[in-house]
Parts: C-alpha cells; sequence; structure tokens
C-alpha cells in the first residue's frame, strides 16, 4: 500500500513534545490547521470524515505526553518520516472499504433521489407560482376595476352634487342683487317722505299741528329705513352663505379633481400589461407606505364633502325662501303706509279744506256784520245829534222859568214836566251814547274777527298748498312692487 500522506486528525501530525525520542532531529512545529466552515453534504450523506478509520478518528488531534516514561510506554507507533514506516502498516481494513462504498452508492442514490424530488418540486413550485403570480395579478386588475368602479360612483355623485351646488349659488346671488336693488330704490320713497315732513315744518300757526298726516310719514321713514337695514342684512347674510357655499364648492372640486386624478392612474395601471412598455422595476417600493387612508375612511371623505355640501345647500334654500318672503312682507307693508299716509293726507286736506270753507263763510258773515254795525253807529250819532237840540230847549225852557218874579216862581205842572223832559233826555243820551260805545266796542271785535278769519284763511291756504300741491305732488309716484321685490 502506497503511502498517500497523513490526516489533519492523525496522532502522527500533531507535534511532538521534548519527551518523545531523540533520535531524531525534533521535527519543526507545524501549525494546526481546522475547517472554518462546515462543507455542503447531500442529504443522507455523512461529512467525508465519516469513512476514516474508525481507529484513527478515535485518535485526538493534538495529544500531549504527560511524562517521558508513558511516551516510552505507549503503544502508538512513534511518527516517522513516510519512507522510513513500514508498508504493512495500513490505514484502513477492507470492512472499512466496503463500508465507504457502500455508503458511496447510497449516497449517489440519495444525491439522485433528492435531485428527482428536487426536480418535481420545482416543476411543481414554478407551475403553482405561475398560477399564483397570474392569479394575484388578476386580483389586482379586479380591484383596480372595482376600485375604478368606486371612483366613477363617487365621481358621479360628486359631480351631480356640485352641479346642484353651483345652482344654488346662481339663485343665491341673483337673490343678493335683487335685495340690493330693492334696498337702493327705496331711497326715492325715502328722500320724499323726509321731504313732505321738512315741506310740512313750514306750517305757521296752529296748523303746524302734530296730526295724522305726520305720524304716518314718521311712520313710514321708519318703516323704509327699517326695510333698507333688514335688505342689506339678509344681503350680507345671503353674501357670507355664498362664501360658505363656495368653500363647499371649493372642497367638491378639489375631490373631483383628485378623484379624476386617481381615476387616470388607476385606469393606466389597470390597462398595463406583461407586455407592456413602460413597466420597469423599481426597487424597494413595496416598503414606502404613503398612504393617508383607508377605504372607509376614502369614501366617509367625499361622503362628508357631499354631506357639507348638502347642508349647506340647505341653509341656502331656507335663507332664499326666507329673504323671497321678506321681500313680499316688505313690500306689502311699504305699499299698505304709502297708501295710508296718502289716505291721511287726503283727510287732512278735506279738513282743511272744511275749515277753510267755513272760514269764508264766517268771514262774509263778519263783513256783513261790520257793515251793519256801522250803519248802525252812524244812526246812533245822529240820533244822538237830534236829542241834543230838545235838551237844549227843554233846558233854556227851565233856565227861563227860573227868572220867574216871587210867587210866580211856582212848581206847577210845567216845571215838572220840563224837569222830567230832561232827565227823560239826559237818560236817553245816556243810554245811546253807551249803546254807541258798545257798537264801536263791536265794531273793533269784529275787525279783529275779520282779521284773524284773514289770518287763518292765509294759514289753511298755506297749509293746502304745503299738503296738496307740494307734499301730494311728491307723493304722485311710488315704486311698484317688481322694483320694491328688486327685479327692476
Amino acid at each position: 500500500m502506497e503511502f498517500l500522506g497523513t490526516t489533519q486528525t492523525a496522532s502522527y501530525c500533531v507535534p511532538k513534545e521534548t519527551c518523545c525520542l531523540s533520535v531524531l532531529p525534533p521535527a519543526l512545529p507545524a501549525p494546526a490547521t481546522r475547517e472554518c466552515c462546515q462543507p455542503f453534504s447531500l442529504p443522507g450523506c455523512r461529512l467525508p470524515s465519516s469513512w476514516r478509520p474508525s481507529l484513527l478518528c478515535r485518535v485526538p488531534g493534538a495529544q500531549t505526553c504527560p511524562a517521558p516514561a508513558q511516551c516510552r510506554s505507549s503503544l502508538r507507533p512513534p511518527t516517522v518520516l513516510p519512507a522510513l514506516r513500514t508498508k504493512l502498516f495500513c490505514r484502513y481494513s477492507p470492512r472499512d472499504w466496503e463500508r465507504a462504498s457502500q455508503r458511496q452508492v447510497r449516497g449517489a442514490e440519495a444525491s439522485r433521489l433528492w435531485a428527482g424530488r428536487l426536480l418535481g418540486d420545482t416543476a411543481r413550485l414554478m407551475q403553482d407560482k405561475d398560477q399564483l403570480t397570474r392569479q394575484m395579478q388578476e386580483g389586482s386588475s379586479r380591484n383596480l376595476g372595482q376600485r375604478l368602479a368606486d371612483i366613477g360612483f363617487w365621481k358621479a355623485e360628486l359631480g351631480y352634487e356640485l352641479e346642484r351646488l353651483l345652482k344654488e349659488n346662481l339663485g343665491l346671488d341673483g337673490l343678493r342683487q335683487r335685495l340690493e336693488c330693492a334696498a337702493a330704490e327705496l331711497d326715492c320713497p325715502l328722500q320724499v317722505a323726509l321731504e313732505c315732513l321738512y315741506q310740512r315744518e313750514k306750517r305757521i300757526g296752529v296748523d303746524l299741528v302734530h296730526d295724522n298726516v305726520e305720524k304716518n310719514l314718521i311712520r313710514e321713514v321708519d318703516l323704509l329705513k327699517c326695510c333698507q337695514d333688514q335688505m342689506r342684512q339678509l344681503a350680507q347674510r345671503l353674501a357670507a352663505q355664498m362664501r360658505d357655499n363656495r368653500d363647499a364648492q371649493q372642497s367638491l372640486e378639489r375631490d373631483l379633481e383628485d378623484k379624476s386624478t386617481a381615476q387616470f392612474i388607476d385606469e393606466k395601471c389597470f390597462n398595463l400589461r406583461n407586455t407592456s412598455d413602460c413597466i420597469s422595476f423599481f426597487c424597494g417600493v413595496e416598503k414606502v407606505d404613503g398612504t393617508v387612508s383607508v377605504p372607509e375612511t376614502w369614501a366617509k371623505f367625499s361622503n362628508d364633502n357631499i354631506r357639507h355640501s348638502q347642508n349647506m345647500r340647505a341653509d341656502s334654500i331656507r335663507l332664499r325662501e326666507e329673504a323671497e318672503n321678506l321681500s313680499e312682507t316688505l313690500s306689502d307693508q311699504m305699499w299698505k303706509q304709502f297708501t295710508n299716509t296718502n289716505l291721511a293726507f287726503s283727510a287732512r286736506i278735506a279738513e282743511v279744506m272744511d275749515v277753510k270753507n267755513k272760514l269764508q263763510t264766517e268771514l262774509a258773515k263778519t263783513l256783513q256784520e261790520i257793515l251793519q254795525a256801522e250803519s248802525t253807529q252812524l244812526l246812533l250819532q245822529r240820533c244822538i245829534l237830534a236829542k241834543e237840540s230838545p235838551l237844549k230847549v227843554a233846558q233854556t225852557r227851565l233856565q227861563c222859568r227860573t227868572q220867574r218874579p216871587d210867587v210866580e216862581l211856582c212848581r206847577d205842572a210845567p216845571q215838572f214836566h220840563l224837569v222830567n223832559e230832561v232827565h227823560t233826555i239826559d237818560d236817553t243820551l245816556q243810554t245811546l251814547r253807551l249803546r254807541l260805545r258798545e257798537t264801536q266796542d263791536t265794531l273793533q271785535l269784529l275787525g279783529m274777527t275779520r282779521s284773524r278769519l284773514e289770518h287763518e284763511l292765509a294759514v289753511k291756504a298755506r297749509t293746502l298748498c304745503i299738503d296738496r300741491d307740494t307734499c301730494m305732488a311728491m307723493r304722485a309716484a311710488f315704486p311698484s312692487t317688481p322694483r320694491l321685490l328688486g327685479y327692476v
């Protein structure tokens, strides 16, 4: 048997201590090398060291001699050079060789069986993986198709809601412009009412009264101002509601735009095939999760936008109905107040005309009485002048009779009659003079009455001119109902 070398685990490959035989020069220490990795072996096959002889396998990889005596008494053959070894010493036995051969045959058969099973499993694995890949791809395509259907559904809902919201915004904008036009239209009747109040301040005397006309004018001014304020406040509320509607509109448009972009991307992904030109590797893209929602939150987001838009539309409809009803109510109130004021003007003008006619009648009668009083005054003066001569005659007679002598100075009947005549004429003169003074006082009173009547007639004429000619002329026209509603 030829010498083929030594194994690493053989005892004679281990460096010897100084205790070994000294007939040979000490061998240089050889580094003990060990494999750092386990070699690959097929299933059913043992490691290469398994076919080594059992004798050598039981020898430790490195031995040390504790004492020279023990080393000399050891049965292990000394380590010598291959050329000096005896040729009868072998490392393996025939039994070892047969077992090694059988092991090789069994290892080859196991390798062949393992390779056959591996090839069959590999074919089935490839077929299963191909089928799984197709199924996964088909499932992804189905999911993308379902996703496209969901996106199309929400796009239709968002588009329908956006269209209705745009129509509602147009209606609100038109109503807001109508209210602003109606509020601006009330400036003219408000100025007319204020001008009527200003003109009526020019009345003089007792006609400067807080009558029913003035009350209605003040009520009309307050009503017109209140209507203007309510219309402008309602226009501001409509503008605020339009801003809220535009916010909801922007949310719908942004969501609709995002849905369109997502639909375009998903359609592109849905149309991708294994033979497409635009496919490529993107390593690690499956590890990047940039999603911000799940299907529930995704659907809830669009549903919330639609519900918010519906709530805004409901608020807009309620506000629009309130504005329509308020406009009609305010228009009716303004027309009613305008009519009441005109009726008050007509009644007041009729009253003033009636009083003026009565004053004119009284003035005419007063003038007639003045004429009669003047005539009576002239008659009284003439009558007084006519009584002076008889009084003179009677007094002259009495004076002459006082010159009678002695006993002839008698209080006879003529004396009594003359005395009575003088007293009677004096009383008559006093009565006539008193009546003359009364007549003069009456004339003065009638003159003052005439002056008052003439003044009152002038006041009434001024009042009539203000109410009938000035105020009613300005109030001849009032905005029509369409104008009050802001249509014109």
